[in-house]
């Protein structure tokens, strides 16, 4: 059968990475964690599973999981990306090493689908199920695309077909936790904004195509997104997930999520846009330089 390797990257993980690795003990040949320092329990409970343990200074996800590549020297057939808040749902029949064994050469990815658990409620409307990612891969056929936010795993050579196998994102942390940590995702959102809008991506990036592949499209949508005027267009995005896509089925979870996620989160985003633009006078040079001496980048 195939072979394969996880890689988890942790920060203050310790009330999900024995979920995680539980998820994938009966999957994985092999598994990393790549934390980035730790101050919880998050290294003593991944130790007590005899796991591969690395540690490194986080930039963002790209470049951590990247760097889990080039330093792990990862020996296996294929290679899965999860996150420590997510785990494998096992109620699936399919048992993956069989399934990538039986796969013809051409084929280097499985674009598995991703479903949010909100409050203790799975997210089924809105447009958040199935999300589709590509997240297990060949080994040496797929890289991390150099992105801040909204990064997906590029295939270098095959194709990627879907599996019907979910990842559950479900994190336990309280609202508070939740706020602050899209706060952090904002300021993200926001370089990511002038670096697309100032066309200086990377190489091994998705291609914005509606009508190529899901993350393609999902590209595509984000890029028009991009176009429509500040503040206005998390008014639209919130319409359109909670009203148009029935998002208001999920609840008061779903209202919660919507709100938060949909407008709140949205709206930081373009306060913190118009925060750089007011600073330096809409003077993309300026901003671009004030990115890259504050973050230590080099778009």
């Amino acid at each position: 059968m195939s072979t394969i390797t996880a890689i988890i990257l942790t920060y203050n993980e310790e009330l999900h990475i024995a979920r995680c690795i539980n998820s994938l003990r009966n999957v994985a040949d092999k598994i990393y964690v790549i934390d980035s320092f730790s101050t919880d329990n998050t290294l003593q409970i991944a130790e007590k599973f005899g796991l591969e343990i690395r540690q490194n200074k986080f930039v963002n996800q790209a470049v951590q999981f990247n760097w889990a590549i080039d330093n792990c020297n990862i020996q296996t057939d294929w290679i899965i990306r999860i996150d420590a808040d997510e785990y494998i749902d096992n109620t699936s029949d399919i048992n993956l090493r069989e399934y990538l064994s039986k796969l013809s050469s051409d084929i280097s990815g499985l674009i598995i689908s991703r479903k949010i658990v909100f409050m203790g409620k799975p997210l089924l409307h809105g447009g958040w199920y199935p999300k589709w990612n590509l997240r297990i891969y060949r080994n040496g056929h797929g890289i991390c695309e150099n992105r801040w936010m909204d990064e997906h795993i590029v295939l270098t050579t095959g194709r990627a077909i879907k599996i019907q196998l979910d990842f559950v994102d479900d994190n336990l942390n309280n609202l508070s936790w939740w706020t602050n940590k899209h706060s952090n995702y904002a300021t993200r959102e926001a370089i990511d904004y002038f670096i697309t809008l100032n066309d200086l991506q990377h190489n091994n990036s998705v291609t914005a195509k509606f009508w190529g592949n899901d993350a393609e499209r999902k590209r595509w949508l984000k890029h028009q997104y991009l176009n429509f005027p500040l503040f206005i267009r998390p008014v639209i995005n919130f319409i359109y997930r909670y009203i148009l896509l029935r998002g208001f089925l999920d609840g008061k979870q779903g209202l919660i999520w919507h709100f938060l996620q949909g407008f709140w989160y949205r709206f930081l985003v373009d306060a913190k846009i118009y925060e750089l633009k007011t600073r330096f006078n809409n003077d993309n040079d300026a901003i671009i330089q004030f990115i890259r001496d504050t973050y230590n980048i080099n778009p």
